[in-house]
């Protein structure tokens, strides 16, 4: 199970209807999470670093970021977040 981090353009973003997407937010902090849906989310700001049995991602604003369902991670707010989310 990977994270998938891509940076797309603001057509593509346009296209996925990111602007519809559900808003959440997270001051520094380091907490376990378990994906139960797979989720697509934008970074408006912020850093985290995501540690998974197969190793760390680093998350910076303006990146897109699949989460796969089934995931369980721990994530790492270094720099408080923002970001619109999404379920498939």
């Amino acid at each position: 199970m990977e994270i998938k981090v891509e940076r797309l353009s603001e057509e593509k973003l346009k296209s996925l209807g990111v602007d519809s997407w559900s808003p959440w937010e997270c001051e520094p902090s380091t907490f376990d999470w378990e994906y139960t849906s797979d989720e697509t989310a934008y970074v408006l700001e912020g850093k985290v670093k995501v540690k998974t049995p197969t190793g760390e991602v680093e998350i910076n604003e303006g990146d897109l970021v699949r989460f796969p369902k089934g995931l369980k991670c721990t994530w790492k707010v270094i720099k408080k977040i923002r970001k619109v989310y999404t379920f498939e």
